[in-house]
């Protein structure tokens, strides 16, 4: 047993630090079926344990690589051998709910599930959400800035964060728990670490901001012939419910069969024969009359031709069902292993995008799977492809054909996602050499001896 093993047992007990198989015989992602490699894991079970931790570690030169619920999708929790791996999964209590404040504070590594049903239980709500919602965990969220479903209306994980604590690199404690949403007192600190992959500290607590819980909820399914009619139509929509538009899923044709024929077991609320699907969602107040506004506003798009079929949810079952079209992305590996991408640019290119992307994939792959959706109304798109190999080569060969086209159009390579170790490569397509430098001057400001999960996002000389 190495001498920083020892070192962390007694900082964090028996129990606080793991080894061998108890490491190994965890997942490094709930997808994929890759053991853990680490020297071994330490689990602290307070603010003053992860300081204590990272002071020992910096002391050492000993590298840390950050774990949340390990949902992400850019490979950013991995590691090596002579990695010391920090989960937070023993911090996992609410600490505070505030109902007139309409905030709760909270330990990272609370899962976002949680947290939504901890604040209904008092008439609010955590507008964030997300597919990975029962495991994700809250300080994984505010590391990597987290989007979802209803960033149109609500914003990112950074709109929805008032305040939080964060431990540097040499162990000192940055508690900034602000509960207020308007404080202009000097730098707004915690947007050091929210989006920042745990590259500059680790989110120990997040003063999270709540919403009045919505008193109805209002969906439609609807089928367009071109992308342009679906443009045309968030606009119509979001304009027409007054704001309370808050989600707006797009699916191509693509994505749409794959997830309704066997052995998928959705049922299409629209006919499978056009090239667009829209699932979008309207938070009500609960008058009577919020369906039948719904409904109006579905069937005005009909009569102006931006429709060509819609279906509208009558109960909660239709609903859910049709979130589950949506939400149905382990389809993705039917035909064997995908490559997943988020990227995100204007809404007005993105009709020439995808049809560029394709382009180029059926150029370099006749034979290849292709299934895209996306939020579009922030501006996000997902692909999942399969060229029917996972190899090195082949992951190079596609990423070139989804991200050089942003460039052109001053796209992003990572919309909600992250850069991680997957995207290093070409962070460069959506930021410049000088945007960069200051990261890394950032970096080395925080973190001089470079022991916050090395590798992540840029290189670091």
């Amino acid at each position: 047993m190495s001498d920083i093993v020892q070192q962390l047992r007694e900082l964090l007990g028996p129990t606080g630090v793991l080894t061998g198989e108890d490491v190994s015989n965890r997942m490094i992602h709930v997808w994929r079926q890759e053991p853990i490699v680490a020297k071994c894991i330490a689990r602290p079970a307070s603010t003053a344990e992860v300081s204590a931790v990272l002071k020992l570690c910096n002391e050492l030169g000993q590298t840390v690589v950050p774990h949340g619920g390990l949902t992400g999708l850019v490979q950013g929790c991995n590691g090596g051998t002579t990695d010391v791996v920090l989960s937070l999964e023993r911090m996992n209590r609410i600490e505070e709910v505030d109902p007139v404040g309409r905030t709760m504070t909270v330990q990272a590594g609370v899962p976002l599930e949680k947290l939504q049903q901890e604040a209904e239980k008092i008439g609010l709500m955590f507008p964030m959400d997300l597919g990975a919602r029962g495991t994700c965990q809250i300080g994984g969220n505010v590391s990597t800035n987290a989007g979802g479903n209803r960033v149109i209306r609500f914003g990112m994980t950074r709109e929805n964060v008032l305040g939080l604590e964060a431990v540097l690199a040499d162990g000192t404690v940055i508690t900034s728990l602000n509960k207020m949403i308007k404080n202009n007192a000097g730098y707004d600190l915690k947007h050091l670490f929210i989006g920042s992959e745990g590259t500059l500290g680790l989110v120990t607590r997040v003063v999270i901001r709540l919403r009045e819980m919505a008193q109805g909820v209002q969906t439609a399914f609807a089928a367009f012939d071109d992308f342009a009619s679906v443009a045309a139509f968030l606009r119509h929509i979001d304009r027409s419910m007054g704001g309370a538009l808050c989600s707006f899923e797009v699916m191509w044709r693509d994505y749409y069969e794959l997830v309704t024929t066997a052995p998928a077991t959705n049922t299409r609320p629209v006919p499978v024969e056009h090239t667009h699907f829209v699932l979008c969602e309207a938070l009500g107040t609960g008058h009577a009359n919020d369906a039948e506004r719904f409904e109006a506003v579905m069937m005005e798009a009909l009569e102006q031709g931006l429709v060509v079929d819609a279906a509208v949810a009558k109960s909660e079952n239709e609903r859910r069902a049709m979130w589950r079209i949506r939400d149905s992305v382990d389809n993705f590996f039917r035909y064997g292993p995908a490559f997943l991408y988020d990227v995100s640019l204007a809404i007005g290119d993105m009709d020439a995008y995808v049809t560029e992307v394709k382009r180029r994939l059926h150029e370099a792959y006749p034979d290849h799977h292709c299934f895209t959706l996306g939020h579009i109304g922030d501006g996000n798109i997902h692909f999942a492809i399969a060229v029917g190999s996972a190899a090195h080569e082949h992951h190079k060969r596609v990423n070139a054909c989804v991200y050089e086209p942003l460039q052109p159009v001053g796209g992003s390579v990572s919309a909600e996602h992250g850069i991680g170790t997957e995207k290093i490569d070409y962070l460069p397509l959506s930021r410049t050499d000088a945007e960069i430098a200051l990261m890394q001057r950032l970096k080395l400001a925080l973190d001089p001896k470079g022991i916050l999960n090395p590798g992540k996002i840029f290189p670091v000389a």
